[in-house]
């Protein structure tokens, strides 16, 4: 019993301790912060429970942050204004980019052009010193009154400037001077002159028969003329050769439109790509729709041939006509000695891109259809009337192959001009994509006072016997080691 007791008692003081512990915890703890004036009372803290949302934070979702407007997109480097009717090759071109290259050698010789700052984008309601050299820049050239060249504002008629510019590059004409518009500015006057006196000797040599219908094809500018009475009355965007594949400078007489053509491959093409191809992928030749032949006409089926070889030389490769064929639904004949020609193509992306060098040598034709249209318009069509777009779709909604031979062929001329002059004397200027102009500068003799290379007999300019300040771009031993691009023996699509 004793026992009993004492437990009871010990049970006793243990629970006495632990309450009196408690107590004094409660005195030692330190009060409530007091709010000060005028701010509301601290509300109570409570362990919230993770797996519980609550229903506010449900209905009203944390903002989010505005989104930041997007900077304007800078100008593409070659447009291509359908609706311009200024020809770039006509009847006395070669004289008038002469005289073009003349006026910018007199620039040079006295000085060139400002510099403008890298990096530096000028709009409309800027002001300051890059404004005034963008004007003194402008007014140098012929693209800004001279009288307005000190004016620090970035107005309405600098944004006019700007553009006129651009249009004359084959830029965009945002009236925007971005990293593209900026390089072109940035380009020598002892650069543009280069460009104007090798385009001038380069169309000088040709011997080009004009006709009242004629067809321009301008490289370095990607596009296609149709020209009418001295007037380009459709221009086509184009896709021409690859600066490792170029597409040649050729004058020739359109003679023939082949619908829904089979193509033939090249050799070339065999070697470069479609062996590559067939040594990656068997299946290649078949989901291609090409087809192997032998010298007998008989079909070869593509696995008798060792593709780790380039046997596949010795036989024909030929595509099936339709859509997917690499030349598309229409093949522009004009006989030539390096074997280009005028296609329709598959790949229709390419059009929509600002870099058109992919070819590997012929012209691809973007709404080829009416320039096909164009092409036939002075011969009868099916109906008897003379052809329109609905007799050439009325021909493709099928695979046939179909030829058509024109009554009066068209002349055509494939140039290439970095530089020229269009009738109405405005000059334009394009990249130098292919590397002809500095190739054929290394290849001449040096002159003290360079002049274009047409013949003597056509009075000169008279100009001071000195030489052009040198060029800031590069060296010429620099040059020298450029790798420049050789002219292929053949060419295809």
């Amino acid at each position: 019993m004793f026992s009993g007791v004492a437990f009871l008692v010990r049970a006793a003081l243990i629970l006495a301790g632990c309450l009196i512990t408690t107590l004094a915890a409660a005195q030692v703890a330190p009060p409530a912060p007091v709010p000060l004036v005028g701010q509301p009372p601290a509300p109570e803290k409570s362990t919230p429970d993770p797996a519980v949302v609550p229903e506010k934070a449900k209905s009203q979702p944390l903002a989010k942050a505005k989104p930041k407007v997007a900077p304007p997109p800078l100008p593409l480097t070659r447009v291509v204004a359908k609706n311009d009717p200024r020809p770039t090759i006509y009847p006395g071109a070669a004289d008038a980019i002469q005289d073009a290259a003349e006026r910018y050698r007199q620039i040079a010789l006295t000085g060139g052009w400002p510099k403008l700052p890298q990096g530096q984008v000028l709009k409309q309601g800027q002001s300051g010193e890059a404004v005034i050299l963008l004007r003194q820049r402008l007014a140098r050239e012929g693209d800004l009154d001279p009288a307005q060249a000190n004016n620090p504002d970035f107005d309405a008629g600098l944004v006019q400037s700007v553009k006129l510019f651009q249009g004359r590059h084959g830029l965009a004409q945002t009236g925007l001077v971005g990293n593209i518009t900026l390089r072109a500015l940035n380009v020598t006057a002892h650069e543009r002159y280069q460009a104007l006196n090798e385009s001038a000797r380069r169309l000088h040599v040709r011997n080009f028969a004009y006709g009242a219908r004629y067809v321009v094809v301008n490289i370095p500018s990607a596009s296609v003329e149709a020209i009418a009475a001295g007037q380009v009355e459709r221009r086509h965007i184009a896709v021409v050769g690859k600066p490792d594949r170029p597409s040649p400078e050729v004058e020739t007489r359109i003679t023939n439109v082949n619908f829904n053509p089979t193509w033939t491959v090249p050799v070339s093409i065999i070697k470069k790509d479609i062996i590559p191809k067939m040594q990656k992928d068997p299946s290649y030749l078949a989901k291609s729709k090409i087809r192997i032949f032998g010298a007998s006409g008989v079909e070869i089926e593509p696995t008798r041939i060792d593709w780790s070889t380039e046997r596949a030389t010795a036989f024909t490769l030929r595509q099936d006509s339709g859509s997917g064929n690499s030349l598309g639904q229409i093949r522009i004949d004009m006989p030539n000695r390096e074997a280009v020609y005028m296609h329709d193509t598959p790949s229709k992306r390419l059009f929509a891109r600002d870099d058109r060098f992919h070819s590997s040598g012929c012209v691809r034709v973007e709404s080829v259809r009416d320039f096909v249209t164009w092409l036939l318009a002075p011969m009868p069509g099916p109906g008897g009337g003379p052809w329109d777009r609905t007799d050439v779709d009325d021909i493709l909604k099928n695979d046939a192959r179909k030829d058509i031979r024109l009554k009066e062929p068209v002349p055509v001329i494939w140039a290439y001009l970095t530089g020229y002059v269009t009738p109405d004397g405005v000059t334009h200027f394009r990249d130098d994509v292919y590397g002809l102009d500095q190739l054929a500068i290394l290849s001449s003799a040096p002159d003290e006072t360079p002049t274009s290379a047409i013949p003597a007999a056509r009075p000169k300019l008279t100009v001071p016997n000195q030489p052009l300040p040198p060029r800031t771009t590069s060296t010429l031993e620099q040059q020298a080691n450029r790798v420049l691009y050789p002219r292929p023996q053949r060419i295809d699509p």
